[in-house]
């Protein structure tokens, strides 16, 4: 793993409270990250020693999901919310490379995220930034840098990549992304990867990882059903194949390699609004 940030945080950046952002940011083998950060992965290593495989898969998924977009669809605006830190092969790296001008807007309200994403994009016309909490439709899609910068009124691409399952039941995710699906215009495509509990053999698996996470310093990530993840895109007509684990979701190639039973447990699929 790359050498990661010690004791140089901004003054702005609380580091006695994980960021989901920067557990990711390790999980991926990146340097923006702290002590605090770093605790809850090797936690929940300590039951899943291939839990770095959730990050990578999602990653992967998004990646995919973008390109399929990009080349399958008309759509030339993206919105990526929860966007966190930067990596290689941003979404708008990735879309930009097969539409030079497609839009994408970023939206993530992590400090870290916000002092890092705004710096990467600002000599990139085609891209923007907005602090809102993704967890409030209405305020993401009624910010500036979304609403003046992409059409509502055209089809455009929602990504809610390894977000949701950070939201609390008692925020309602699936309302919450039925308020995001109602604004969106017909042929709007709404991609999404969550925390999988396969309800078979391997739900002992995803459990243990739900309790560590739930109770590490990141405090998130919840690993729902198959019924509860299907909630997640009403009204909308899936892609196939569908819901299904990550790795699977039009892979690169044919697999060669046996999975690890984390990779059965975050799945991707992507929706179309007709």
């Amino acid at each position: 793993m790359a050498q990661p940030t010690e004791g140089r945080a901004p003054a702005y950046i609380d580091t006695t409270k994980a960021s989901i952002a920067r557990v990711y940011d390790y999980a991926l083998g990146g340097k923006d990250n702290y002590e605090v950060d770093r605790e809850t992965i090797e936690r929940v290593r300590q039951v899943a020693p291939e839990v770095n495989m959730l990050a990578i898969d999602n990653r992967a998924f998004l990646i995919r999901a973008a390109r399929f977009i990009a080349t399958q669809t008309s759509i030339t605006q993206y919105l990526d919310c929860g966007s966190g830190l930067p990596t290689a092969e941003n979404t708008h790296q990735v879309v930009q490379r097969l539409q030079p001008e497609a839009r994408v807007a970023y939206v993530d309200n992590d400090p870290t995220v916000i002092a890092h994403g705004q710096a990467l994009l600002e000599d990139n016309e085609f891209t923007r930034f907005s602090a809102a909490d993704i967890r409030e439709p209405e305020t993401v899609l009624a910010d500036p840098s979304v609403q003046g910068f992409l059409d509502l009124d055209q089809p455009l691409a929602l990504f809610q990549i390894g977000t949701i399952h950070h939201f609390d039941d008692a925020v309602d995710p699936q309302a919450i992304m039925a308020r995001y699906i109602e604004r969106l215009a017909p042929g709007s495509v709404v991609a999404i990867a969550h925390f999988f509990d396969p309800e078979n053999a391997d739900s002992e698996l995803a459990r243990r990882m739900e309790q560590v996470f739930v109770h590490s310093p990141m405090g998130s990530g919840r690993f729902r059903t198959h019924a509860e993840i299907s909630g997640l895109f009403p009204g909308l007509e899936l892609v196939d194949p569908g819901i299904v684990p990550c790795y699977r979701w039009w892979p690169d190639g044919p697999q060669l390699r046996t999975e690890d039973p984390v990779q059965r447990c975050i799945v991707g699929g992507v929706g179309i609004k007709r």
